[in-house]
């Protein structure tokens, strides 16, 4: 109904009104290419002031109800875990791009069963003590995943899932145009969650994200190959199958055979990375 409703709006505006909507979609660069070479020209059509605004407000929300529930950063212990390799990691993202860096980064653990991690635009990181515990991660698999989720950010793929969603529903975004920015601002906070972690990613956008991982964390000084291993082990406690959030991953094989090749491209920067001295913490 909103749809054919956008469509009646649409054939009433001016084609002033029009052009700006079609010129409001912007072909970007969100990265530099980095050793894997991930270069892929993305349409935006979402601001990402907006969307690092509204993941920033996004995650201060899950944070309170995490607190609420008592379910926030209960193990110090493995609190600090998480954020050293964050630490090292967070880095790297320079690499890829020179803004990153310094954006304002946050790293929490949130007490839940689920195989779950992930990172909101703008550096809003999450993991779940479910994929920690039940895997039993190791550093270099905590980078591995991590590395993986700060690609998502850093590629702007929710940006981009956000801003296909606009697209493909044209009725939402002539409704918005005549509504005003406030209208759209509210709609995408409440949607940001959704195309940031709660949906599984397409394809393109995990490949992207696997091949930038295992440079980060390389750059930071993990191993990039157990990043391999590690999907067989989310297969394993999945009862065979990726986890939901992961459903639209490639398929094991598929997976594996991509890492391996990339894994052993990055294996020099972690060769270079392991042999400078660290500062002391």
């Amino acid at each position: 109904m909103l749809v054919a409703l956008g469509r009646r709006v649409l054939g009433l505006l001016p084609l002033a009104v029009l052009a700006a909507l079609v010129t409001g979609c912007q072909t970007v660069q969100t990265t530099q290419g980095g050793v894997v070479g991930v270069e892929r020209e993305q349409r935006m059509m979402v601001s990402a002031n907006e969307m690092v605004s509204a993941s920033a407000q996004s995650y201060q929300k899950i944070l309170q109800e995490a607190r609420q529930k008592n379910a926030l950063n209960r193990d110090p212990a493995q609190v600090e875990r998480v954020r050293n390799v964050a630490r090292r990691l967070i880095p790297a993202t320079g690499a890829f791009r020179p803004d990153a860096p310094a954006w304002k980064w946050e790293v929490n653990v949130l007490s839940s069963n689920e195989l779950n991690a992930w990172c909101m635009a703008g550096g809003k990181i999450a993991f779940y003590t479910g994929i920690i515990d039940r895997l039993q991660l190791t550093d270099d698999e905590i980078a591995a995943i991590m590395g993986h989720e700060i690609a998502h950010a850093l590629r702007e793929h929710a940006r981009e899932r956000a801003s296909q969603t606009m697209m493909t529903n044209i009725g939402v975004s002539v409704l918005g145009a005549v509504l005003g920015a406030g209208q759209m601002g509210t709609d995408l906070i409440g949607t940001v969650a959704k195309v940031s972690f709660q949906l599984p990613n397409s394809r393109e956008h995990e490949t992207e994200a696997d091949r930038m991982g295992v440079e980060l964390a390389a750059r930071g000084g993990y191993d990039p190959r157990p990043a391999i291993s590690l999907w067989q082990k989310m297969a394993k406690a999945s009862n065979g199958g990726p986890p939901q959030w992961l459903s639209t991953h490639p398929s094991n094989e598929t997976r594996q055979g991509d890492l391996a090749q990339y894994a052993s491209r990055v294996m020099p920067l972690y060769e270079q990375a392991t042999q400078r001295p660290r500062a002391v913490k």
